[in-house]
């Protein structure tokens, strides 16, 4: 009898899919990216502004279908310990719901009295129908293929601090008789009790979904904690997930945004029990927020993903084309080597859940086409890398690469001002460069791809000598992105 043969490739398939569900985890082959659902995996999304739970007024399930729809896979809250006033920052704010449609992870008392209207809340007690909205739009979101990640906290201003439950004057145990300064710090045990309790819970209720990482704080020293505090506070919170989780079945990922200096005490991108980087913004923005560019050019070498987060908070932080700009850095950092990126868009809202609007669609369509242009490389195997890139790119643009050197090679490049900010402005005009690459030897596949659509413009065979190799670009009007794989890069599955 002959034995049957089982192709290798097609046999790690078979294999993967017959392993246990895990949580999101770190790639065991590449750890600056996921492993979720037994694939290699990068997270993008164009998200709202992550009060999807706290806001009852919200269909998340509207929402999730369109992200769902655009093949994005990624989504983040905020679970109660900060809300804000309706219509701060953007009309429509999802995170700032009417007081009315307020729910939070702490129960309603018999004592009228809360700020915004209403009983105040008993911290000795949970809301069930919290808990059962939480884990039905982790399980919505599971369904649909997205990762939801759960941020704790936030640092306080000062119109969400005398809002939050975990303020004195809004519950009957009289916690949190304190500035916001000191809200996220360990100086007064009885609120710091109370914030366990509150990390504690959540994380025992969703530990058996495997579509969530737990997130500590976002700017933990933005509106004035000292850092030092703000650090020793972050550190308890990583024992206090580890400490639940030790208990249960699950482990989750843990991440944490870099705020302040390499090194610093809110840096927490060495810690052992914190295996995911957090930036936001572009570059910097205020209070030394570490944007993801520069995340990439100083933290790559940890070995872990690193994630933009947040980004402007769309349309109203942005200027020029929005769309555009919005494209731009998303593709600039995921093609430099980003494994997660989270777009903060206010076109979703309580009215219209989808963000239905020709201007939306364009920002899903770009990041749809940015996935798949990564998916259509074995990415594992790259690596940061625009080396290959000899000459040819004016020096007031922005370039980024990867590469598994001789086999694939991704080039983004974009014309734009405002690199070291927190947002790109775009610069629209009638670009064609001649571009100089340096390659192996080899038989490649060179395709140019159109960005916003994904489209690919301009495909040619290139049988190289090896060397330098001069070509000229299609013509385009911001940005363009290059994809060169080798005859076998292409032939494998």
């Amino acid at each position: 009898m002959t034995p049957t043969r089982v192709h290798l490739p097609l046999l790690a398939v078979l294999l993967a899919a017959s392993l246990p569900a895990q949580p999101i985890r770190l790639h065991p082959s590449n750890p600056h990216y996921f492993l979720f659902e037994n694939k290699p995996t990068i997270l993008i999304t164009s998200a709202e502004h992550y009060g999807a739970v706290v806001n009852l007024d919200f269909d998340y399930a509207v929402y999730l279908d369109k992200l769902k729809a655009y093949g994005l896979n990624y989504t983040r809250i905020y679970p109660g310990f900060l809300f804000e006033p309706v219509g701060k920052f953007i009309k429509g704010n999802t995170l700032g719901p009417r007081p009315a449609s307020l729910i939070v992870p702490w129960a309603r008392s018999s004592t009228p009295g809360y700020m915004l209207g209403g009983n105040r809340f008993d911290l000795d007690r949970w809301d069930a129908r919290y808990f059962s909205r939480l884990k039905d739009f982790v399980a919505k979101a599971a369904e649909r293929g997205i990762v939801v990640e759960i941020c704790f906290y936030n640092a306080q201003y000062t119109d969400t601090w005398p809002i939050s439950p975990l303020y004195h004057e809004n519950n009957i145990q009289g916690v949190g008789k304190c500035e916001l300064e000191d809200a996220q710090t360990l100086k007064f045990p009885d609120l710091v009790r109370r914030e366990e309790d509150y990390v504690r819970k959540i994380v025992v209720e969703v530990n058996s979904f495997d579509n969530v990482i737990l997130e500590i704080c976002d700017e933990p020293f933005l509106t004035g904690t000292p850092i030092a505090l703000a650090g020793e506070w972050i550190g308890r919170m990583v024992e206090v997930i580890k400490a639940a989780e030790s208990k249960l079945p699950k482990r989750h990922l843990i991440a944490q945004q870099v705020e302040g200096p390499v090194g610093g005490p809110c840096d927490f991108s060495a810690h052992p029990d914190v295996p995911l980087i957090v930036a936001q913004y572009l570059w910097e923005a205020s209070a030394e927020q570490m944007g993801g560019l520069k995340a990439l050019d100083l933290l790559y070498a940890r070995n872990k993903p690193i994630e933009l987060n947040e980004t402007n908070y769309y349309p109203v932080w942005y200027r020029g084309d929005k769309a555009g700009a919005s494209r731009v850095e998303a593709w600039e950092f995921i093609v430099g080597g980003g494994a997660g990126f989270n777009h903060l868009n206010g076109l979703y809202t309580v009215e219209n859940p989808a963000g239905n609007s020709p201007e939306n669609a364009l920002i899903l369509r770009a990041l749809r086409s940015l996935k798949n242009f990564m998916n259509s490389f074995d990415f594992l195997k790259m690596r940061p890398d625009k080396s290959f890139l000899v000459s040819g790119f004016p020096a007031d643009a922005f370039t980024r690469g990867m590469s598994e050197r001789g086999q694939q090679y991704a080039l983004y490049l974009h014309h734009s001002t405002g690199g070291k900010g927190s947002a790109y402005t775009v610069k629209p005009g009638a670009y064609k460069e001649s571009l100089v690459l340096n390659l192996p030897v080899g038989d490649y596949s060179v395709d140019w791809v159109e960005p916003a659509s994904g489209s690919v413009i301009r495909t040619e065979p290139l049988k190289h000598a090896g060397g330098n190799w001069t070509v000229t670009t299609p013509a385009y009007g911001i940005d363009l992105a290059l994809r060169i794989k080798s005859q076998a890069a292409r032939a494998a599955p």
